[in-house]
């Protein structure tokens, strides 16, 4: 069953209408009704157009936080052949916000990690919402340097609200594997992509963004804060969450004219939770045309792009 944002209303009582006389029409209780059926379903697909053509930055948040959007593991299972993950950091254990392993896009082998915010009550207490500890950064720097050593790409999936506050996280050293894990990205000596997926939070996403190519999705957002932590600290009041996020600029057409993403990945109309295929089919391309673009450069070449483009950020706001 399709969830609805709030500012979705009046597309939804169309599509509730439209569906209304489907039922009547597959019980043979309405006649006629095809006319009728085909102007609504018009009629919402164009007050649809027209809400997501003119969306606020706090609408964008919404949409990059919807439940239905789809996830890590949606698009690892159709863009990954042979995948295979590999659990734990070596040092405390396994955290399940950050997945991980090897696999092959388009038949080229390649190191896939992203972060997984799961899709049930279940799943998103075994992924924590997506929130990472410092195992799982230090999982992914163990990834990157075996990339690394067998000179394969990496792909990084990020959707993360923020790494995981918790005393305990602290206490085994969040801001260190952060840097760790940011650290090691920088240093990569073969081609890195990332993509923002759904929500790009703080270190939490910087900690596995930090690559040659990075790109997002149409609706998807990349902040150093959340809109409501960002309110609570200016305002004292996280009902100004959409003054916030107006004001911080983290949406995709925001910060490709900073220069601070490559690439704005188009969703389909209404977000990539209505058509799940269709935005992980141009995200499949998006990245195969990253690969093809970074292929010809050397290891050093990939190590100096990268960091000009990260000491570039800010220069010329």
């Amino acid at each position: 069953m399709r969830s609805y944002l709030d500012f979705e209303k009046p597309v939804a009582e169309l599509e509730a209408k439209a569906d209304e006389l489907r039922a009547l029409q597959a019980k043979g209780e309405g006649y006629a009704l095809a006319d009728e059926i085909g102007r609504l379903d018009a009629k919402a697909a164009q007050a649809l157009k027209e809400l997501y053509g003119a969306l606020t930055p706090w609408q964008k948040t919404l949409v990059a936080r919807h439940p239905q959007r789809p996830h890590f593991k949606d698009y690892c299972a159709a863009l990954i052949e042979e995948f295979t993950p590999l659990a734990g950091d070596r040092a405390f254990g396994e955290d399940e916000a950050i997945v991980g392993g090897f696999g092959r896009f388009r038949g080229e082998p390649v190191c896939v990690i992203g972060q997984e915010k799961g899709d049930s009550t279940e799943t998103r207490i075994r992924h924590n919402f997506g929130m990472a500890k410092p195992e799982g950064y230090r999982k992914a720097v163990r990834l990157v340097e075996l990339a690394d050593r067998f000179g394969l790409p990496v792909l990084s999936f990020v959707d993360t609200a923020g790494a995981y506050p918790g005393i305990e996280a602290e206490e085994r050293g969040q801001a260190e594997a952060i840097a760790r894990s940011t650290e090691s990205w920088l240093g990569l000596r073969t081609p890195s992509i990332a993509l923002v997926i759904g929500e790009g939070g703080s270190g939490g996403a910087i900690a596995i963004a930090a690559a040659s190519r990075v790109m997002m999705l149409e609706h998807a957002i990349y902040s150093v804060i959340s809109p409501e932590g960002a309110a609570s600290i200016l305002w004292r009041d996280t009902a100004r969450a959409q003054d916030a996020a107006t004001g911080m600029k983290i949406t995709a057409q925001d910060l490709l004219k900073f220069g601070i993403i490559d690439r704005i990945v188009s969703e389909p109309t209404g977000g990539a939770h209505r058509d799940h295929g269709a935005v992980i089919a141009r995200a499949g391309d998006a990245l195969s045309s990253a690969l093809s673009e970074l292929g010809g450069l050397s290891a050093d070449e990939l190590v100096d792009r990268r960091a000009e483009k990260f000491l570039a950020i800010g220069r010329n706001l």
